[in-house]
Order: C-alpha cells, then sequence, then structure tokens
C-alpha cells in the first residue's frame, strides 16, 4: 500500500503528461517555456490573486518574498514551531530571527492567541523587533487568519502564508494562497498539488512585491537581466515541471472532492477510537494528511510498528518540533505545551484522492484492532 499513490494519478494524466514533454522537446524552452506562463496564469485564475511566481522549490517561495522584506538579524518573524523545518529556516536564510509559537490543540495551526502573547513578551524584552508573521496550513487546513491578520494589524506586521500543504483549502470563499499579504506554496511530489521534482509558486496582489520578488527569484535582475539591481537567487520552476501541473491541474478539484470523502470516511469509521481531525466551520481543507492522536508516545510506537507489520505505511509529522531541533534550541524557545504534546502523540494514515472504499475499511479495521487489544 502506498502512504501518497501517484502511480494511479499518472494514469490518469500519462497521455497528457507525454505530449506535453513532447512539445517542450520540440520547443527547447526548457527554462521559462511557454508553459511556465500558462500555469501562472492559471494558478492566479485559481487562487483570485494578481501575481504568480513559479519558482525551484517551497523553501524558496517562502524565502525570496521573505528576502523582499528586507529582514535583519533584529526582526522578529513569528513561525510555528509544529511544523516542517522550511517554515523556519526560511526566515534565517532571508536574514531574520524565528520567533517560535504555540498552536491549537484541535487543527494544529498557529494559536492567535499565542501569537499576541509571544509578540507582546518579544517586545517586552526589546532584543528583537517584531516584523512578520508566517502562518502555515498544516496537513491542508488553512490556519486561522482572520485572527492573524487582526494581530498583524495591530502590531503593524506582514503576514506570508505558507500554503506548502494547504493549496486547495479554503476559509469561506476564499482559497489557500491568497490569505497573505505573499502566499507560497510547494509542488513536492507528496502536496496536494506536485510536481515530479521540487518546484514552488509565490502569490500575491501587490504590484510592488511582485516585481521585487520576480526580481529577486532570478539573481536579482533589473529590467535587463544582466543588470543585476539586487542580490537574489537562481530559482527558477523548469518547463518539463509546468507541464506535469497542467495537466494535474486538470484533476485537482476532482481530487479534492475526492480526498474529503476519504477524510470522511476515516472519520466516520475513527471518531470513537481516536480524536480525529477538526476542520472549523466556514473552512475548508484540501488534506495532505490526515492526521490522528494517540492516547501517548508509547501507543503512538505500538500503532506505527504494528501497522507496519501488516504493509500500512504511518508517518509523524513531527516527532521534534523545530524548537528543539539541533538548528534552533540554541535560541530557547519555551511556553510550547501543545506542541510539544502533539509531537509526541501525533501519526498520520495514507491519504490521497485514490483510496478505495475497502482499503479505508482494511486501515481503520488494523488501528482499531492495535489499540483495543
Amino acid at each position: 500500500m502506498q502512504f501518497i499513490d501517484l502511480h494511479r494519478q499518472f494514469d490518469r494524466i500519462e497521455d497528457g503528461v507525454r505530449e506535453g514533454f513532447d512539445a517542450v522537446l520540440k520547443h527547447k524552452g526548457f527554462i521559462g517555456g511557454p508553459e511556465i506562463k500558462e500555469l501562472q496564469k492559471q494558478l492566479a485564475e485559481y487562487t483570485d490573486v494578481k501575481h504568480v511566481i513559479a519558482c525551484a522549490s517551497g523553501t524558496d517561495a517562502l524565502t525570496v518574498p521573505l528576502k523582499a522584506w528586507q529582514l535583519k538579524e533584529t526582526d522578529a518573524v513569528f513561525v510555528p514551531s509544529f511544523t516542517f523545518f522550511a517554515s523556519a529556516e526560511s526566515i534565517t536564510l532571508a536574514g531574520g530571527t524565528p520567533v517560535f509559537v504555540d498552536v491549537d490543540y484541535d487543527t494544529f495551526n498557529m494559536d492567535p492567541a499565542d501569537l499576541e502573547a509571544k509578540v507582546k513578551e518579544t517586545l517586552e524584552e526589546g532584543k528583537l523587533t517584531p516584523k512578520g508573521i508566517v502562518a502555515v496550513d498544516l496537513f491542508g487546513l488553512p490556519a486561522d487568519f482572520p485572527a492573524i491578520r487582526e494581530v498583524a494589524e495591530k502590531y503593524g506586521l506582514f503576514v506570508l502564508e505558507d500554503a506548502a500543504q494547504g493549496f486547495g483549502g479554503t476559509i469561506g470563499d476564499k482559497r489557500a494562497g491568497s490569505f497573505g499579504d505573499v502566499g507560497s506554496t510547494s509542488f513536492f511530489p507528496a502536496k496536494p498539488l506536485g510536481c515530479y521534482g521540487d518546484g514552488g509558486a509565490i502569490f500575491t496582489s501587490d504590484d510592488d512585491m511582485a516585481f521585487l520578488i520576480d526580481s529577486i527569484h532570478v539573481h536579482g535582475k533589473g529590467t535587463d537581466k544582466y543588470d543585476n539591481v539586487r542580490i537574489g537567487y537562481n530559482s527558477r520552476l523548469d518547463t518539463f515541471q509546468a507541464v506535469v501541473l497542467l495537466n494535474k491541474m486538470t484533476l485537482f478539484d476532482d481530487e479534492l472532492d475526492k480526498r474529503n470523502f476519504v477524510a470522511a470516511e476515516y472519520t466516520k469509521r475513527l471518531k470513537d477510537t481516536f480524536e480525529t481531525p477538526v476542520v472549523p466551520e466556514r473552512f475548508g481543507s484540501s488534506w495532505a494528511q490526515y492526521t490522528l492522536k494517540a492516547k501517548d508516545k508509547e501507543e503512538r510506537e505500538t500503532i506505527v510498528a504494528k501497522m507496519k507489520e501488516q504493509g500500512i505505511p504511518v508517518m509523524v509529522y513531527y516527532p521534534i518540533p523545530i524548537h528543539r531541533s539541533g538548528a534552533y534550541k540554541h535560541l530557547g524557545a519555551k511556553n510550547l505545551p501543545v506542541t510539544d504534546e502533539l509531537s509526541d502523540r501525533v501519526f498520520s494514515i495514507p491519504m490521497h484522492p485514490y483510496l478505495e472504499v475497502e482499503e479505508i475499511e482494511m486501515i481503520c479495521n488494523a488501528l482499531k484492532d492495535i489499540v483495543n487489544r
């Protein structure tokens, strides 16, 4: 059994991908080919933002806009610790300092109340200047951006949406990628919209930011590509990956419906055995992961081992929160009790649009048998 089954998906898009690859081989626009512009256009329409800039990875999609905000080491950027390392790493790469925020127990996303508390603490300490927020759409569910933006406006902070896992998620009638001053996503193959390598995209409706981002992501280019007016990166999505993504876009809404079906089936079968994921009213998840809470760390270890024995993959995201990682433990972050607890208890089970009901039943029955023994 596959944790994320790209084989079944490829069966649906194989003809289109191969035809698209042949077209690229003919026109030879391997970098910056016409498919890149078409992808950016479709992504802009899908998210209802003015500008989309495709780039080389999800990490770059965070680092490039952070670089545009001209961060200094004394600038604090607030970020959850319960997320993938890149959410904080990008802040450091861009020159700033991450300040870690706790998450909500039910949604796994940044806790707006703790965000404000950490901003106040930072102001009181006086060592760092609050500058911005990186809010993560974890496991497919958008963060609580209405509440987060209230805090941002109160303290004059920018908001960068990390939608690496959240592309396709919604709040009301708005889609992930559009909730921050700038949004970012990853096209890593395991993501809800993934390519066949690395890739990412940056979203904004701010013309000035779009101009800076477009420059920074290609060596700080000016009006002429050989007139480099600032220090930048080499972060371009290649045309073959755009072909893959354009074909996947034709399936994307259908796959979101199927992901929601799988999640509903899981919840129906597991809600009496585990604490199942919570999706608040007016929010919609793209279900990058379906994540459960074990009773404790020992039970989780048993579940992972016993499921593996049955050939059912189970993953743990994230066993070491970022504030306890080797790279950041020197910052001495504290008062993150929910993050610490979740890191010991959560585990994720197979989630993709092509799971059959029989497979869902097998996974759920196996889980229940393990914990009920």
